[in-house]
């Protein structure tokens, strides 16, 4: 899991089903404390992922070894900037600025024309910049590669990271794993070059929204003096629900929003590449059955 793009899994709620003639008093008290507070306000049940160090400092190592063999960058070193952004902080007191050592210490430059961004496409991302494998994603850099999948937060009365409780995205704007992803996502946006693809979800409502990573952040990092053609891929679920696409919902938004910046575009509905990604992953689908011999014809031409 690839926590950005306010597609945060929220933790919750555990469901506590008890006869009635259990209930007491101080029962009731408790359910009625969680219905009241909401899960912005109650802190998530799982706190800084468990040797945290050893995972971080293993994928740098990993990274400059095997993944990106050409850097050449000091694994200790960027753990110290890490840590020293995080720990002794309140756990909602993390800003991008508290990052920039840590970027400042791991500097990268991809190709023009590789990059990838997404939103609520997450799954059939990783498939398709696997496939065609000259995309970069943000996973694909060094800080995206390191601190994939991870969570973690401070301990303002106390030096170190919090393992038992840190809060979800939704309780503070400043939280220190959202910073970061915020950094990085703006990071990545502003070296884009050439042609820029994007993958939108069009099964679902409102598949461009400011509100996600990518409306919020990437997009307003992407410069039309550098950036030849934004390419926009909407792809929708085989079976549906069909909500968006390039001339209907909010696509029609983000198609205006590069226009009046001067940016060039293309919008694609229905990418054959897409289309075949999602018969191989759920082969069963009536449509990849329906559709199955003229599906492997354009997936040998696709991937050869």
């Amino acid at each position: 899991m690839f926590l950005r793009d306010n597609e945060t899994p929220r933790v919750p709620l555990p469901t506590i089903i008890m006869p009635a003639s259990k209930l007491s008093a101080a029962s009731v008290t408790i359910c009625l404390l969680v219905l009241l507070l909401g899960p912005s306000q109650l802190r998530a049940r799982h706190g800084t992922t468990p040797n945290i160090k050893h995972i971080v400092v293993g994928r740098c190592y990993n990274y400059i070894t095997l993944v990106n063999p050409g850097l050449r960058f000091d694994c200790e070193k960027v753990w110290r900037h890490f840590e020293e952004a995080v720990s002794c902080q309140s756990s909602c007191n993390v800003t991008t600025r508290d990052y920039h050592q840590l970027f400042g210490a791991v500097p990268q430059s991809w190709p023009c024309d590789t990059l990838l961004l997404w939103s609520k496409t997450r799954m059939l991302m990783h498939s398709y910049a696997a496939v065609l494998r000259h995309h970069w994603t943000l996973e694909d850099t060094l800080v995206g590669y390191m601190f994939n999948n991870l969570i973690w937060c401070g301990r303002e009365e106390d030096s170190g990271f919090d393992f038992h409780s840190c809060p979800e995205w939704s309780a503070c704007s400043d939280h220190p794993v959202y910073s970061l992803w915020r950094q990085a996502s703006q990071n990545f946006a502003e070296m884009a070059c050439g042609n820029v693809t994007v993958l939108l979800n069009g099964s679902i409502e409102n598949a461009f929204s400011r509100k996600s990573m990518f409306g919020s952040v990437e997009l307003d990092g992407l410069n039309p003096q550098m950036v030849d053609h934004v390419n926009i891929k909407v792809v929708t679920d085989l079976e549906g629900p069909f909500i968006e696409s390039c001339s209907q919902g909010s696509i029609v938004d983000l198609i205006q929003n590069l226009r009046s910046r001067g940016f060039r575009w293309t919008c694609t509905d229905n990418d054959q590449t897409l289309m075949i990604l999602q018969c191989v992953q759920n082969p069963e689908l009536s449509y990849c059955q329906t559709h199955a011999h003229s599906l492997s014809h354009r997936k040998m031409s696709t991937f050869e």
